[in-house]
């Protein structure tokens, strides 16, 4: 026997080529990095302008609107295919949004969806039901929410 640990040889010869490769390790893990933080920002700009530029139509019921179960099912998928036809936009900001709101004692819906998105927001899915663009443009308000103070309260 020789007097050595039988084995060490080759954990010497792998930490003398992981000191060799550090530095390249290291700038290959920055550049990885700085790729990452830049393709997350593109996206985020993305989803940003998408959802800035948003369409919505007001969807106005007639009288005599009773609509059957096929045809609720109908508009549902078309609802469905804004999705696909937004295909670009990031998946935060291409789906469909149904707004019901009451005013002076009648109710409103709103559909808002991509501006890619248009041309199937604007179509009609129910027989006597008027779809009327809506010519306001709001700013895009990222939601708050409040926070509390812990450290105060003992």
């Amino acid at each position: 026997m020789n007097g050595g640990t039988p084995g060490i040889s080759p954990l010497l010869t792998l930490t003398h080529w992981l000191m060799l490769a550090a530095p390249y390790l290291t700038a290959m893990s920055l550049l990885i990095g700085i790729c990452w933080a830049l393709a997350a920002r593109r996206r985020a700009d993305h989803v940003k302008s998408a959802l800035s530029g948003r369409v919505t139509v007001e969807v106005v019921p007639a009288s005599t609107f009773d609509p059957s179960e096929a045809v609720v099912g109908r508009w549902a998928q078309q609802l469905a295919r804004i999705r696909f036809a937004a295909s670009a936009t990031p998946a935060r900001g291409a789906g469909a949004r149904l707004r019901y709101s009451a005013r002076e004692g009648k109710m409103h819906c709103y559909v808002e969806g991509p501006q890619a998105a248009s041309a199937i927001l604007t179509m009609p899915g129910f027989p006597d039901v008027e779809v009327r663009t809506v010519q306001h443009r709001r700013a895009l308000r990222p939601v708050r929410f409040a926070t509390t103070d812990q450290e105060g309260k003992a």
